[in-house]
């Protein structure tokens, strides 16, 4: 089961995603150039995880160089889903969108929810996450089985047991 917002992205840049979540960890970095979006590690303010802006007629990414890098992978994902569901915002903004820890933006909480459900769904695709679980753990979430799943996605534990929460859900 995918968000609601992973079913709002049309055209050629659903098809370039579609790509890139047929394998795990998802290669962000490969998929921001296929979109045309560079990525920045970059020493940013205490507090902030992230950015999206339009430089130069180009989408730009700043991620925060000080987080752990599971951290970094869902800023990724979460700039990108700003990128691919709220470019108007991002346009209409000389620094565009700044995410702080909490990725709160000072944009509407509507708009940071939709980025955070489309980032989960990029950086943990839910049919990748329920073939592994069912094939090497008999579909068993244990401990261990979130510790490992964290670890082949290539995200928090704390993500994918939130992944995990909504799969037991469905």
């Amino acid at each position: 089961m995918t968000s609601r917002e992973y079913n709002r992205i049309e055209g050629p840049a659903k098809k370039i995603l579609e790509r890139y979540l047929a394998e795990y960890p998802v290669k962000l970095g490969q998929l921001a150039k296929e979109l045309g979006v560079s990525i920045k590690v970059s020493s940013m303010s205490t507090g902030v995880s992230g950015q999206i802006m339009k430089e130069d007629g180009n989408y730009t990414i700043r991620v925060n160089r000080h987080e752990a890098r599971e951290r970094q992978r869902f800023t990724i994902a979460h700039e990108l889903s700003h990128f691919f569901l709220h470019k108007a915002v991002i346009d209409s903004s000389p620094d565009g969108i700044k995410d702080n820890v909490l990725y709160r933006s000072g944009e509407p909480e509507r708009i940071e929810y939709e980025a955070n459900r489309l980032a989960a769904d990029i950086v943990m695709p839910m049919a990748l996450v329920e073939q592994v679980l069912r094939d090497e753990f008999g579909g068993v979430v244990t401990e261990a089985t979130i510790e490992s799943l964290a670890a082949r996605f290539q995200v928090s534990k704390a993500a994918m047991e939130i992944r995990l929460s909504t799969f037991a859900e469905a």
